[in-house]
């Protein structure tokens, strides 16, 4: 077994590099094919159910707003009941013909199999899945004194992620429907202060990509890696570690420093294009995929960045980024007026 695996460790690698080079500009091409036949016959959503959790604010409100102007029935599923009911004023406004109100705790798994259930009750059907409730925290490892106050994170990314998933497969296998999975670019990068948080997102990838083995032909998943987008998060709404939510834009600024944010409305549109395209894997703003390439080839390179911006500094309000920022007068050309507010309105 020891001379099997040492022939391995020789012989795979290279046999790999040279199928790399002969075989991968075939691949890209056939991809690119693939790209434009999507393109050209990507789904109408109009008349089909889409249901989103985490729909009262940031990128769950505006795929609501999306999706309404494609013309599809919505189940809109989040905590805030109020916020949800506007959020579906709107959406019915922009031509959804009918905007369900479920409010709900996505952590709690009797919630979201009610999620589910009123939705095949109302409409009869389900053909997209959008998973996109979420929460952060930016706190170091070494600063929680009770982990389980960060049982959130990963209760709400990810465990209510799975539930819904769980009781929706049935639903979407017989509409041959669509999962929507929002991740985050975080899960791949190494950005101090998010450990837990790039944890659960890492996690989401990990678990989709597995269920696309599983279920892929019979459900398209789309795994949603967005980088810096306006949202209540880049408004500088964070879990802390004691477990509660609270606004904190100068540890916000040191956290995001001098990174342009993406108008949501924008992010969103090229998110719901791609699902609808049946895309396997969506970034928003796209040159953020670029990190991923970085983050592979040059993984030492990433790391002494992400120190250098977030961790030069004693106090977690001041960075070098927080810094390179304010010097440069850069922050209002990066950061939309909505999360330079202190109302979190979004």
């Amino acid at each position: 077994m020891d001379f099997l695996n040492n022939v391995l460790n020789f012989v795979l690698p290279i046999t790999s590099l040279i199928a790399f080079i002969f075989f991968l500009p075939t691949y890209l091409f056939f991809k690119f094919l693939s790209f434009v036949f999507r393109s050209i016959f990507s789904e109408d959503v109009a008349g089909k159910v889409v249901l989103i959790t985490g729909a009262s604010s940031g990128i769950g409100k505006h795929m609501a707003y999306e999706y309404a102007k494609r013309g599809a029935y919505l189940a809109l599923v989040a905590r805030r009941e109020n916020r949800l009911r506007e959020v579906a004023g709107v959406a019915r406004f922009f031509g959804s013909p009918f905007a369900l109100v479920i409010p709900a705790d996505i952590s709690r798994i009797e919630d979201c199999k009610r999620c589910i259930q009123t939705t095949v009750a109302v409409f009869g059907r389900l053909d997209h899945l959008v998973n996109n409730a979420g929460v952060s925290s930016i706190n170091l490892f070494e600063e929680y004194n009770n982990h389980d106050n960060a049982a959130p994170i990963m209760d709400v990314n990810f465990w209510g992620m799975v539930y819904c998933t769980y009781f929706a497969i049935p639903h979407l296998k017989q509409s041959r429907g669509k999962i929507i999975g929002i991740s985050s670019s975080a899960a791949w990068l190494p950005v101090p202060r998010l450990s837990f948080y790039s944890a659960s997102k890492a996690a989401v990838i990990s678990f989709y990509e597995t269920l696309r083995v599983e279920v892929g032909r019979d459900i398209g998943i789309t795994i949603v890696t967005p980088g810096l987008v306006e949202s209540e998060m880049t408004q500088g709404k964070f879990m802390s570690k004691d477990g509660g939510l609270y606004l904190d834009q100068e540890l916000r600024d040191a956290m995001v420093s001098a990174m342009p944010i993406m108008p949501i409305d924008s992010a969103v549109n090229g998110i719901v294009r791609s699902a609808c395209r049946g895309d396997r894997y969506a970034t928003e703003p796209r040159w953020m995929r670029m990190a991923f390439y970085y983050k592979t080839l040059w993984p030492e390179l990433v790391e002494w960045v992400n120190y250098l911006i977030g961790m030069t500094s004693s106090s977690p309000t001041d960075s070098f980024g927080k810094r390179l920022l304010e010097l440069t007068g850069l922050k209002t050309w990066f950061y939309p007026e909505s999360v330079r507010s202190q109302e979190l309105w979004l």
